[in-house]
C-alpha cells in the first residue's frame, strides 16, 4: 500500500464527505447518537463548507491509488504560529496502519512555521486521544460541550512543535 498526501482540491469533495460520514459513524458509534451526527456531518461537510476550507484551510487528503481514504485539516489561528486541527479522519480500514501520523507530519510540514497545534477530542473517542497521546499532544484542559442538544466531554490537547 503506497498513500499519497496532497492538498485537496474542488474535484475530491465528493470522496472527502464520503470519508467524513464512514468515519464519523465509525468513531462516535455509541457516544453521539446517529441522528445529531448526521446533521452535523451533512453542514461541517457540505460542499459549501468544503471548498470554504479549500479556500481558507490547510486541507490533506491521502490517497491509495487514486481513491481518497483519509484527510487532515489545519485552520490557522490568529497567532499565525498556532494551528487549530480541526480533523484526522481514516475509513476504519486503514486506521492503525500509520496514515493518520503521516498527514499530521505532512501538515506541519506544510506549515512549517507553526509552533503549536491544538485538538479537540470527545474524550470517549478513546482510539482519538491515544493517538494524540502517542503523538506528543498534552491534555491542557477539559469540558462539556453541548453539541445539537447532546452534552459531549470535551478534552483539549496541545502539540508544542
Amino acid at each position: 500500500m503506497t498513500i499519497a498526501i496532497r492538498k485537496m482540491n474542488e474535484g475530491d469533495i465528493e470522496q472527502v464527505q464520503h470519508v467524513a460520514r464512514s468515519s464519523w459513524r465509525t468513531t462516535y458509534k455509541g457516544i453521539i447518537p446517529d441522528s445529531i451526527q448526521e446533521n452535523f456531518v451533512a453542514t461541517a461537510y457540505s460542499s459549501e463548507m468544503l471548498l470554504k476550507r479549500l479556500n481558507e484551510t490547510l486541507f490533506l487528503v491521502g490517497e491509495d491509488e487514486d481513491k481518497i481514504i483519509g484527510f487532515a485539516n489545519f485552520t490557522p489561528l490568529k497567532d499565525e504560529r498556532k494551528v487549530e486541527l480541526g480533523a484526522i479522519y481514516l475509513y476504519e480500514e486503514y486506521q492503525g496502519k500509520g496514515i493518520g501520523t503521516v498527514l499530521l507530519k505532512a501538515g506541519i510540514q506544510h506549515l512549517n512555521d507553526v509552533k503549536k497545534i491544538y485538538v479537540n477530542v470527545e474524550k470517549e473517542n478513546l482510539a482519538g486521544v491515544h493517538f494524540y497521546k502517542s503523538k506528543g499532544f498534552i491534555i491542557e484542559t477539559e469540558y462539556e460541550d453541548l453539541f445539537d442538544g447532546h452534552i459531549l466531554q470535551t478534552v483539549r490537547m496541545a502539540l508544542e512543535v
